[in-house]
């Protein structure tokens, strides 16, 4: 069975696309087959997929296509991958329509797990009642754990983890603030530095800054995260 999961998050900005392209580097440069997709019919975030992954990022998108060709593209790209990789777009459960069309649609359409980015800049004990909603919130989905990010200390994040402990939710790590990790917005991600005319990112430039993450930010994904674990799920 391969290893299979969707990066999603409570709300935009928590992280979701640092952490989903930092996994898609760190798991690529171990040389695993990677496969990226994409919540949604964001054009944007497929073309740094693949500029990570060396495989195309395939839209996941239940507002123009029905559930059951998602399953097929999902079933067709993935055939030969060894781990799966869905980023989420938004918050979970937003969608056109309540939570259609949502990340959470998504999960729940390919029976997937969900790993929850949460930005833990600004609270800690607070995190347990957000999470408990989270979870709770609906149950034909498997919220499998949290990466929190934007953590400012050693106790900060002892204290988050007994969050985690008193929910009864894996905790896959801690990112610490970090100005290397900061995924800016500016241009709507439509700034990408280095094409050759087609406006799209060029794979000889896979370790440009726009394109893929650093070295260091892999290095960070690795320290931090579990991801070994997260190739269990």
């Amino acid at each position: 069975m391969k290893a299979q999961f969707l990066i999603a998050a409570p709300t935009s900005g928590s992280g979701k696309t640092t952490i989903a392209r930092g996994l898609m580097a760190l798991l690529t440069a171990k040389g695993m087959k990677v496969q990226p997709f994409k919540c949604g019919p964001d054009y944007i975030d497929t073309k740094f997929h693949e500029a990570v992954c060396h495989r195309p990022s395939v839209n996941l998108d239940t507002f123009m296509a029905s559930a059951e060709h998602v399953r097929e593209l999902y079933a067709r790209y993935s055939a030969d991958a060894d781990v799966c990789i869905a980023e989420g777009m938004m918050g979970l459960f937003d969608g056109y329509d309540r939570d259609s069309g949502s990340s959470y649609e998504i999960a729940s359409v390919l029976g997937i797990p969900v790993v929850l980015v949460v930005d833990a800049r600004s609270a800690a004990y607070s995190m347990a009642a957000l999470l408990s909603g989270f979870i709770n919130f609906r149950k034909d989905i498997r919220i499998a754990g949290v990466i929190f990010n934007k953590v400012g200390s050693a106790r900060h994040a002892e204290m988050l983890r007994q969050v985690c402990d008193d929910l009864s939710v894996e905790c896959f790590g801690f990112l610490p603030k970090s100005a290397e990790l900061e995924q800016g917005s500016r241009y709507l991600g439509l700034d990408f530095s280095q094409n050759h005319g087609d406006g799209f990112p060029d794979r000889s430039e896979a370790r440009d800054q726009e394109n893929c993450p650093h070295d260091s930010t892999i290095k960070l994904m690795e320290e931090h995260i579990k991801w070994q674990r997260l190739l269990e799920l």
